[in-house]
């Protein structure tokens, strides 16, 4: 069963505006995850971890960022606490674990990808201020996905990189489409 939330790729920036400032190309009225596979293929393949992001729903989004770094940062993921908070999150999506993340971004090193995905989760929804009703933006989830994302790419270098987004667009196809109709 698919996971996909929009049917062309004009309807997932018609929901979230904010996709449009990190995402120069226009979107169409292709399958989102045709237009993610030719963002991946265009001249700024990046913009294609951006749609991916919007993409997903936010709980699949947080799990797609922290298995990309997982991916990408094979021997230090193990020590970032951002990363282990987002994760579980994912697992027990609860209004207390998704503090606990938030927490753990807050105090986080901004410059560590963990940190971003912590955020993300931590941004899922809810409230952003302990006692008081200030409810999370819809797109702060893909947004903090994002720079995770983005952040661990950006350690990579050459067919490293290369690899890495290829690797991370595909892991979005899967999360989105586990019934394999991509088109």
């Amino acid at each position: 069963m698919t996971r996909l939330r929009f049917s062309t790729a004009r309807e997932v920036f018609d929901t979230f505006p904010s996709a449009g400032k990190v995402i120069a190309t226009k979107p169409a009225a292709d399958h989102p995850l045709a237009f993610l596979r030719r963002l991946a293929q265009g001249p700024a393949p990046t913009e294609a971890i951006g749609f991916a992001a919007y993409l997903l729903p936010r709980r699949e989004a947080v799990w797609w960022a922290a298995q990309t770094l997982r991916a990408m940062q094979p021997g230090a993921a193990g020590a970032d606490e951002g990363l282990v908070a987002a994760e579980s999150w994912v697992r027990d999506p609860r209004d207390e674990t998704r503090r606990a993340a938030l927490a753990v971004a807050d105090a986080g090193d901004p410059a560590r990808p963990g940190t971003w995905a912590a955020f993300a989760a931590g941004y899922s929804g809810g409230s952003m201020v302990e006692g008081h009703a200030v409810p999370c933006p819809p797109d702060l989830t893909a947004k903090m996905a994002r720079i995770a994302v983005l952040t661990a790419l950006g350690r990579l270098t050459g067919r490293e990189h290369q690899t890495a987004l290829r690797n991370c667009v595909e892991a979005c196809i899967r999360l989105a489409d586990d019934d394999g109709k991509t088109s």
